[in-house]
């Protein structure tokens, strides 16, 4: 995959208007989502729409300069002009409507319109997963956000073995993944780090802040135990659920292709704030792991 395409990735179709120039009206009051006319597509649905994530605050009438890549994308590849619109995001503020106010080769300049969805926060579940190799990486990163996981972050295990990962190639698949999807969040994307180190410095209370810090909220760990006895994991969960784990702080933790060594397995069953589950009886690739993992979870402790 070329740099270009994992730093910036908008859909080939222009942002629907009607005949005046403006965005089409329809809101669903209840669900907080702008209908295209023509059918039943909520808003969140990023087919047929370009969008781009820019890390600018958003204000109607405010200006935003995209970067060289993103300049290129719209003015040579789309080879969209002055007064033609797109939809935005910075991962804070929600969704808005923008302008092309100035268009060069080399540089572009939006005028934010209006907001046209409300910010959406993503559910209180981060992955923790031991690295693999780069594309399967790229999957798990745009997968994850897809699939509403609130922060992505390698973890080096005793048998890892991919110990370097790019934290920019990462993020840029993760933005990737938010403008496809209709997304206005953006999971947070951590440095790897030892599981060693990252259990010591979990708060007391089950959960561990960026750098070290501690987290007022109580976190849990979900262990994914390929040894643990399969079909309890839909159990397991629903019992977190019934006593009021839906909505609840959680941490899904996977381990590397060669699974956690005993050591490793011995520590996490320890920890009063660990949770192991099994993964069926079938063995499973790393990534496949953490996909399916993460939708369990998500169908019964998240917001699916």
């Amino acid at each position: 995959m070329r740099g270009l395409d994992l730093r910036i990735h908008v859909w080939l179709t222009a942002f629907q208007k009607d005949v005046d120039g403006r965005v089409k009206p329809g809101h669903d009051e209840k669900n907080g989502a702008t209908m295209h006319d023509d059918d039943d597509t909520p808003a969140h649905c990023g087919t047929g729409k370009t969008r781009l994530y820019v890390d600018a605050a958003m204000a109607a009438g405010g200006d935003v300069a995209l970067d060289k890549d993103q300049s290129h994308y719209l003015i040579n590849v789309l080879r969209m002009g002055e007064g033609e619109r797109v939809l935005v995001f910075n991962g804070r503020d929600g969704e808005w409507a923008a302008e092309i106010a100035e268009a060069s080769k080399k540089a572009a300049v939006l005028r934010v319109i209006e907001r046209t969805r409300a910010h959406q926060p993503l559910p209180d579940i981060w992955l923790l997963f031991a690295p693999v190799k780069r594309a399967r990486l790229d999957f798990i990163a745009q997968k994850a956000t897809e699939m509403g996981a609130s922060m992505i972050q390698p973890v080096i295990t005793h048998r890892t073995v991919v110990s370097r990962v790019k934290d920019q190639r990462l993020q840029a698949n993760v933005i990737e993944a938010a403008e496809q999807c209709g997304l206005v969040a953006l999971p947070e994307v951590r440095e790897a780090e030892k599981l060693d180190g990252l259990l010591a410095h979990w708060s007391k209370q089950g959960g561990a802040g960026k750098e070290g810090t501690e987290r007022e909220a109580p976190r849990r760990i979900l262990f994914c135990d390929e040894a643990a006895a399969p079909g309890d994991a839909k159990a397991t969960l629903e019992r977190l659920a019934a006593e009021g784990g839906r909505g609840a702080p959680w941490a899904l933790l996977i381990g590397p292709e060669g699974g956690f060594d005993a050591e490793e397995r011995a520590k996490l069953h320890a920890r009063k704030d660990t949770v192991a589950i099994s993964l069926g009886p079938r063995i499973l690739r790393a990534d496949t792991a953490a996909i399916a993992a993460l939708a369990a979870v998500q169908m019964v402790l998240g917001d699916w």
